[in-house]
């Protein structure tokens, strides 16, 4: 996955991207990968150019959320994301692999780099908005994110438990220590509602998003349902398909995000290694 130094210049003179999304929580298993998924899907419904950067290089599961299976082609610009049946580009640590179920055994610098060559060395050509679905903890990979790539809004992912607000008021800790700006919370598996009364209740507890809203001083954009039928389409990559009401207001504030002026670089250049304080 190491282009030639002309694709990198390639890259810079083809690639156009308004803005960069981060996807983040600090806390594993809260869904940040389908919240990112599902924001890409509505975008892509609104006529907006979307890619996805799948930056979970260990965990990565955006490929298959999409259905996708299609190796990244290498060109005289770079290298050439696939894209899904709407349209959305992505790339991600899995499409490289022979197996899906492949471990990638490395160590944080070749973890940052993987990072840094997502953005300077693929073609993404003009997009309205590149997502960065984010690993969980605020390490090595996020920090580069943070520190090398132009991300200029982030959402943050939590569920109900108070155990999660606690870590993902960690990674919003962060974004703020990196001039970030928070775009506001999805709190995710906030409720489920059973399939013979029609009675909604909370399967995880009492919610705490707007306790980690004042603490963090965003907003609480929704609080998302557990629904089998969305995790039956996600399980067999047809993310495309969901259908989910509640997330109306995420991708609202989304799109006025989106139309605001852009602070990301058109054109990427390889950015120096971070600094971890």
């Amino acid at each position: 996955m190491a282009p030639a130094e002309n694709e990198q210049n390639m890259t810079s003179q083809v690639n156009h991207v308004r803005h960069m999304l981060a996807v983040a929580s600090g806390k594993g298993g809260v869904g940040k990968s389908l919240v990112s998924a599902m924001a890409a899907v509505e975008l892509a419904r609104r006529g907006l150019k979307v890619g996805i950067m799948d930056a979970d290089i260990t965990g990565p599961s955006i490929p298959r959320l999409f259905g996708v299976t299609a190796r990244p082609k290498s060109s005289m610009v770079g290298i050439i994301p696939p894209e899904t049946a709407t349209g959305v580009k992505i790339i991600s640590m899995n499409l490289f692999l022979d197996n899906a179920g492949q471990p990638v055994i490395w160590r944080g610098p070749l973890l940052t780099s993987a990072i840094k060559q997502f953005w300077t060395d693929v073609a993404w050509g003009d997009l309205d908005v590149l997502i960065v679905d984010l690993p969980p903890g605020t390490a090595d990979v996020p920090l580069t994110a943070f520190q090398s790539l132009p991300v200029d809004g982030i959402l943050m992912v939590t569920t109900p438990q108070e155990l999660a607000s606690m870590i993902v008021e960690k990674a919003a800790g962060l974004a703020k220590q990196m001039n970030k700006r928070i775009l506001g919370i999805v709190e995710n598996m906030a409720m489920v509602t059973c399939p013979h009364c029609g009675e909604s209740f909370e399967l995880f507890g009492p919610s705490h998003a707007e306790e980690l809203a004042d603490h963090i001083g965003a907003p609480v954009l929704a609080r998302l349902p557990i629904e089998s039928t969305v995790a039956a389409l996600a399980d067999t990559g047809h993310v495309e398909d969901v259908q989910m009401a509640a997330f109306a207001p995420v991708t609202e504030a989304l799109a006025e995000y989106i139309t605001t002026p852009s602070t990301v670089f058109a054109a990427p250049n390889p950015a120096p290694s971070p600094k971890a304080s």
